[in-house]
């Protein structure tokens, strides 16, 4: 619980989700109860007053690698998965909505029906009325990940933070699931993470915010209070910066 009178450090943040954070145990599929967990997550965050831009994966419905290993186009596979981060950004939505909380869905790739099309100054505005923005679509273009358009996003609509949201606490100098002495680090430079090949996000995404001095919070989405404890300031997980 955050004391009423703290306020929060980061007026504007850009929340990074995989898309695998919405699915079941199988890591496929979207589940029902894994939204509303998420949709609660970013609620309490919204609720400190931060305005919340999100971007999301779709590695729980699409992964083009698997298309391009069988000789797919590299192209069409991309687009697949842009398509298939609104089907998320809608889930995610709703379950928003039902918290009470008004969001609205911008997408990179036209679908008029469904979602408002990715205009940055009305993302901006969006926020600035107190709207969850959940952009989705990629980058629109064929080529980049969503750590890509992540870090883009995050830039265009001035976001003071980008959170990667992780199911680790924080970025380790190996893998904590395999090696118990696993060294978890609180902070690290931009270039530090480089030299010790530290995988933050893609390499495009990661130069991307260095380039332009954003900072970058990898935490643990699922462990409670983590992400209200962010926004405030306070020391959780591992925080990259020049």
């Amino acid at each position: 619980m955050q004391n009423s009178n703290e306020v929060p450090r980061y007026k504007r943040i850009l929340l990074k989700l995989s898309g695998e954070a919405l699915s079941s145990a199988s890591g496929t599929g979207i589940d029902p109860d894994q939204v509303a967990f998420m949709a609660r997550r970013v609620k309490a965050v919204h609720e400190l007053g931060v305005q919340v831009g999100v971007v999301i994966g779709a590695g729980n419905l699409w992964r083009g690698k698997i298309g391009v290993e069988r000789g797919m186009d590299q192209s069409t596979a991309d687009y697949m998965g842009m398509i298939a981060t609104v089907m998320n950004a809608l889930a995610l939505q709703d379950a928003l909505q039902r918290e009470g909380i008004v969001t609205r869905v911008q997408s990179a790739i036209e679908m008029n029906k469904v979602a408002e099309p990715y205009i940055r100054l009305r993302a901006i505005r969006h926020l600035e009325k107190g709207r969850v923005v959940i952009i989705s679509g990629g980058t629109g273009n064929p080529y980049f990940t969503t750590d890509t358009a992540a870090a883009l996003r995050a830039m265009e609509i001035g976001a003071e933070l980008l959170i990667k949201a992780t199911k680790v606490d924080g970025v380790y100098d190996s893998d904590p699931k395999k090696n118990p002495n696993a060294r978890r680090y609180d902070r690290l430079t931009y270039q530090e993470a480089i030299v010790k090949r530290l995988e933050v996000m893609d390499m495009t995404a990661f130069t991307l915010c260095m380039d332009n001095n954003l900072p970058i919070l990898v935490l643990d989405f699922w462990q409670e209070g983590m992400l209200e404890a962010a926004v405030m300031g306070k020391a959780v997980g591992t925080l990259v910066t020049a």
